[in-house]
């Protein structure tokens, strides 16, 4: 009943917290930049990310107008830049508005997808329909997350378990419910392995369900780096198997009755190797792998993923041999309960001291633990961890209890007291009892040690009860922190989000491109003046303008004249004094003093005496600290 009720709370948790995870690394920037209009077509198109990236042959798109691919090669690194990708275009490309389509990996292992459009000549209608869902929101990515979580949950119930085994009670490993946990741990952690290891393909080529068994997309995925540490976490696993059917030989081969062997120091060093090792795999291709201080982060993510399975997965342990039933079976000793005890503590501790270096390298500022995805998730993750602390604290209460019950000076009082006797005067009646809380009751002279004075026998059951009710609450609440985990995992760590923000701040001040229609004075000729603005910061700014016909080609005009004007603050127009450069027109000396919203006024005059003025808005932007 209990695995039953933790299952299902795990169950329950998952289908709450179910939703699209954001990942780690975001587009910082592009060339050509999103929604900009080209005089001439370009040779390739760049991306540029926060962080390192991955890519198939199919990551990078570019699609013209009539949807029609133009970049005949798969995406490059540019540069030799593991955080860009390039591709190149065809020769001769028509004058339209171009899509690009990408879908990319980043370094801890999640994909991230996005589009945006360039424009060649003029702005054009375009028949190009990319994806904007979430990456993980499509039946593979669900599908991946709870997998994920199976995949910590077998991890946390095998080192758990051995770890209560090698360390605790090494005859708990002849017991039933210790090997079915084993058992458990292991086959969830294998199945897993190879589900995601399947899925990988599909989950970073947004593929479906049924390509998970495509050997060419398996191939690829193997080569990478997520799939490469799942790969080796396999051959963990065959190795472990390997040790565990050798050591239930061992306590099958016991002679019966006999004590079962116990685990030697070379049992703990390979038990702990392997531990290690296992840990290694996630923290090699999850966020430890991406960001600051990767070479003291993964470590740390090695001894948080240690902690929680020694905690959580010796919590459950303990607890289902503290629920046997049955008179064979024999009670979990205090002494192995106190050491429990003491390596819980001592595991709950390396928690909470990665966990502080782990949740300042991913959130970064106190403000992106309320604005962040992350940040919020990580709030409630402490919530319960407080709350776990408190209960454990009358675990450790009872367990004291326990062992002080099962003490050998106790057990010295309790012979004694069996052994006292009072004396008679001869002739004299019988001396009436007395009552001493050091001694056991008077008995007359003569008689058996059938009349004891022990402490009663249901203390020790008492207090098993209170230490069985606690450790199930502990585990309960275990088991919330450990999907918390797994969500916070496949989160956007807030460190990265402002690093993305801030980014796309930048890349989002360092240009203005406006595009404004205008009459020519003929009939049905509607052309279009194009005005850059950079960087678009207070400050000095370089003012470009081109003037284009009705059918997109450029047009020569004998003046052209732009001025900015910031109407809440009464402030302009400032004349930008653009000179004729022989086929557009420029100022680079152009400085606006105040940021915020500012009207941008275009007088062209098409002939010697016909003139049109045209107005659009544009953001000027602070400098940025």
């Amino acid at each position: 009943m209990t695995v039953l009720v933790l299952v299902a709370a795990v169950l329950a948790l998952l289908l709450g917290v179910a939703g699209a995870a954001s990942a780690h690394a975001g587009l910082s920037g592009s060339d050509p930049a999103d929604g900009s209009v080209l005089k001439t077509e370009p040779q390739h198109v760049t991306l540029t990310f926060t962080e390192s990236v991955s890519f198939s042959d199919d990551s990078l798109r570019v699609l013209s107008p009539a949807n029609e691919r133009v970049n005949p090669r798969p995406a490059q690194h540019a540069d030799g830049k593991e955080n860009t990708a390039r591709v190149e275009l065809s020769g001769k490309l028509p004058q339209g508005t171009y899509t690009v389509a990408w879908r990319v990996v980043s370094a801890d292992g999640h994909p991230i997808s996005g589009a945006f459009v360039f424009s060649i000549g003029r702005p054009s209608e375009t028949a190009a329909v990319v994806a904007t869902d979430s990456p993980d929101d499509t039946a593979v990515g669900r599908l991946y997350g709870v997998l994920r979580h199976v995949a910590y949950s077998g991890l946390a119930l095998l080192v758990g378990a051995a770890t209560f085994v090698l360390v605790c009670w090494p005859t708990a490993g002849a017991t039933r419910p210790v090997r079915r946990l084993l058992t458990v741990g292991w086959v969830a952690l294998t199945a897993s392995t190879v589900a995601l290891l399947l899925l990988r393909g599909p989950y970073e080529s947004a593929g479906s369900v049924t390509s998970a068994f495509d050997l060419g997309q398996l191939g690829r995925a193997v080569t990478t780096r997520s799939g490469g540490a799942l790969m080796a976490r396999l051959v963990l696993l065959a190795v472990i198997a390997v040790l565990l059917r050798r050591w239930a030989r061992r306590f099958d081969g016991a002679d019966d009755g006999a004590r079962p062997p116990e685990p030697g120091s070379r049992d703990r060093q390979v038990g702990a190797l392997l531990a290690v090792a296992l840990a290694v795999t996630w923290a090699f291709a999850e966020h430890a792998a991406a960001g600051i201080q990767v070479v003291l982060a993964m470590p740390v993510a090695v001894l948080h993923l240690l902690a929680m399975g020694v905690w959580l997965g010796g919590l459950i342990t303990l607890l289902l041999l503290l629920r046997r039933r049955g008179p064979a079976d024999q009670g979990v000793p205090a002494s192995a309960i106190a050491r429990f005890s003491r390596m819980a503590f001592r595991a709950v501790a390396v928690l909470v001291g990665t966990g502080v270096y782990q949740s300042w390298r991913q959130v970064g500022s106190w403000e992106a633990l309320s604005s962040t995805s992350y940040g919020r998730t990580l709030v409630g993750k402490v919530a319960v961890v407080v709350l776990v602390l408190w209960v454990a604290s009358y675990s450790r209460r009872w367990t004291a209890r326990l062992v002080h019950e099962a003490s050998p000076v106790k057990a010295v009082r309790v012979r004694a007291a069996e052994r006292a006797r009072v004396a008679q005067t001869v002739g004299a009646p019988p001396a009436p009892a007395r009552q001493d809380h050091d001694t056991a009751p008077d008995a007359p002279a003569g008689d058996g040690p059938d009349e004891k004075a022990a402490p009663p026998a249901s203390d020790a059951d008492t207090y098993r009860r209170g230490l069985r009710r606690m450790v199930t609450v502990e585990a309960v609440l275990g088991v919330v922190v450990l999907v918390i985990t797994t969500v916070l995992t496949g989160t956007q760590p807030s460190r990265a989000a402002g690093e993305k923000a801030a980014a796309a701040s930048v890349a989002d001040s360092g240009v203005r491109v406006l595009t404004v229609p205008f009459d020519m004075g003929t009939a049905n000729h509607q052309g279009t003046v194009q005005i850059t603005l950079s960087p678009g910061r207070v400050g000095e700014n370089t003012v470009e303008a081109v003037v284009f016909t009705a059918d997109g080609g450029l047009a020569s005009v004998p003046e052209l004249r732009v001025t900015l004007t910031q109407e809440e603050l009464g402030i302009g127009p400032l004349d930008a004094k653009l000179k004729n450069q022989k086929g557009y027109w420029a100022a680079y000396d152009l400085r606006l003093p105040m940021p915020g919203e500012w009207t941008v006024n275009v007088t062209i005059r098409t002939t010697d005496i016909d003139q049109v003025t045209v107005r659009e808005t544009v953001r000027i932007t602070s400098v940025p600290r």
